[in-house]
């Protein structure tokens, strides 16, 4: 079972290469139509799941798809420094009737903390439109970062979307991923690579 893992690994490699070897990269936007599964039938989290963690370089957890349910489906990714997010688009609610964004911070000003679903992260929530649409984001704050959900949802039956939400959106820790991605580089690249051994240095 090592072959998917061995045809997986270049890609991986770029996805890497795309935003650490490529120096001012991380400061351009980094587009994929790939959707962000957190586990792929290797157990390990996508490429686009990746491309946010170096994004965010703060982020101690990333988003990422569990799962797309019938009726929806995968918009697309961008990624650039200090910021990430991905979106779903509904047949009943219409295009990005879900965006996922990964931030170093948030406002989360008018939000109400209830209750989190997800062990290690607030959670807040705001709602700022009722009707005709239904407009509102769910924050979860974590140690060096953000995510937040926003919805903007058109339908009449509001429930699917937001079980969506807690369903269908996962997180990967870092730490996971930086072992990932040392693990399909043979130990080449590092999801944060150290810094400059010249860095500091006295001339």
């Amino acid at each position: 079972m090592s072959a998917p893992r061995a045809g997986r690994a270049p890609i991986a490699l770029g996805a890497v290469g795309a935003l650490v070897l490529g120096g001012c990269a991380a400061e351009e936007a980094s587009v994929s139509r790939e959707v962000p599964a957190c586990s792929d039938d290797d157990g390990e989290a996508a490429n686009g799941v990746v491309l946010m963690a170096q994004a965010v370089p703060s982020a101690t957890w990333v988003p990422c798809v569990e799962g797309v349910p019938l009726g929806w489906g995968f918009g697309g990714l961008d990624a650039a420094g200090g910021s990430a997010r991905f979106w779903l688009d509904s047949d009943r609610d219409g295009p990005r009737a879900i965006e996922v964004r990964l931030d170093e911070s948030c406002d989360t000003a008018g939000a109400t903390e209830i209750p989190t679903d997800r062990e290690g992260l607030r959670r807040l929530e705001r709602v700022t439109q009722v009707t005709p649409e239904f407009h509102g984001r769910r924050f979860y704050l974590f140690e060096g970062g953000c995510l937040t959900v926003v919805f903007t949802l058109g339908g009449e039956y509001r429930g699917e979307p937001l079980a969506l939400a807690t369903q269908g959106i996962g997180v990967v820790s870092r730490a996971d991923l930086s072992a990932q991605v040392r693990g399909d580089t043979g130990g080449r690249l590092e999801l944060d690579p150290p810094a400059d051994d010249d860095e500091g240095a006295s001339p």
